[in-house]
């Protein structure tokens, strides 16, 4: 039972799964904060296009 718990102690594999579970959450969380910055910006230049089309006749 010593060498169980010397070997678990040991053991990095635990720690490195937790590595790439938080940087793998801190990308996402940044993908979604660029997404709610540009979404904005976006919405409002489409609208802005969609007006100044809409406002053209067609001959």
């Amino acid at each position: 039972m010593k060498n169980f718990f010397k070997s678990f102690k040991s053991d990095e594999a635990g720690a490195v799964t937790v590595d790439w579970v938080v940087l793998t959450a801190t990308l996402v969380g940044l993908g979604v904060a660029v997404i709610g910055a540009v979404k904005t910006e976006t919405e409002a230049t489409s609208t802005s296009v969609s007006n100044k089309v809409a406002s053209y006749k067609l001959n």
